[in-house]
């Protein structure tokens, strides 16, 4: 595996940095972040040190997204929150603060709760051909 000495998940995962565990296994790290933006607010990393989405190996971000159901329920189970936001941030302007690949479990509760990830839809802006050629460009580059 991978690792970085001066990421702060790193030092995590090796115990350097003390964390609230709630989930290990031999490739896969969670514990709860430490802003809370809701109750039970959980990141699930990679054991192996990658940098975002982008450096990531199909056989690591499948190994951690198959833990997120597990973790997710967990929380459900726990805190019976009335839904939650799954996301990852990557770069810097996306949010990303700490750059080791990481997935938020933010359970939520209520409209007050802390968390707003509300976004503008475009849906007029593009015709069914530019949707088209825009598909069409993702594609190619797969």
């Amino acid at each position: 595996m991978t690792h970085d000495p001066n990421c702060i998940f790193c030092k995590i995962i090796d115990g350097e940095i003390p964390s609230a565990k709630v989930y290990e296994d031999e490739d896969v790290f969670a514990f709860l972040d430490i802003s809370q933006v809701t109750k039970g607010h959980t990141l699930i990393v990679p054991k192996t040190h990658v940098k975002n989405i982008y450096e990531t190996k199909e056989d690591v971000a499948s190994t951690l997204f198959a833990r997120v159901p597990k973790v997710a329920r967990a929380i459900e189970k726990a805190f019976n929150p009335i839904g939650m936001n799954v996301l990852s941030n990557t770069g810097e302007f996306a949010g990303q603060s700490v750059f080791h690949l990481h997935i938020h479990l933010i359970p939520r509760y209520d409209e007050s709760d802390g968390f707003d990830a509300k976004w503008i839809t475009h849906n007029d802006d593009y015709t069914n051909d530019e949707r088209s050629a825009i598909a069409q460009t993702i594609s190619e580059n797969i």
